[in-house]
């Protein structure tokens, strides 16, 4: 047994191929579809398909957890005294948090529910790079 038997034969053929420059088929680089469709069929069936319910178990789960941490750490409390102290740091994060809040909410509920747009960052690419770097400032 060389190599290890027949197992073994497939890969040095592939590395042949590699070395000489030709490029393998194709059906070895998809990936395995049910019912032997393309990967086209593939995807549009995935985008037919239904879309999870909005609020879950685990979404529920998530709220509830953030309620209770604002109930622990006193979080209006603690707001009230930072603004009492006429923070620069914490006016700032406030301004950067709202611009982010404010092309979400834009992104969400302008371009996706009253204009119909889905797919808003193939039509609007910068808008998510623009959210999340404003994001990342307010949260430093």
């Amino acid at each position: 047994m060389e190599g290890g038997g027949l197992r073994a034969e497939p890969l040095p053929r592939h590395r042949r191929r590699l070395r000489q420059g030709t490029e393998p088929p194709n059906s070895l680089l998809q990936p395995l579809l049910q019912g032997g469709g393309t990967t086209e069929e593939s995807t549009a069936a995935e985008k037919k398909k239904k879309p999870s319910p909005r609020l879950n178990v685990h979404s529920a789960f998530w709220i509830l957890a953030s309620i209770a941490v604002t109930y622990y750490f006193d979080f209006f409390k603690s707001i009230k005294e930072t603004i009492q102290a006429d923070s620069w740091w914490f006016a700032s994060g406030s301004c950067l948090l709202a611009a982010c809040l404010s092309v979400a909410f834009y992104c969400i509920i302008y371009l996706e529910w009253y204009r119909g747009i889905e797919d808003y960052d193939v039509q609007y690419p910068v808008l998510i790079p623009i959210t999340t770097v404003t994001f990342i400032a307010a949260a430093v």
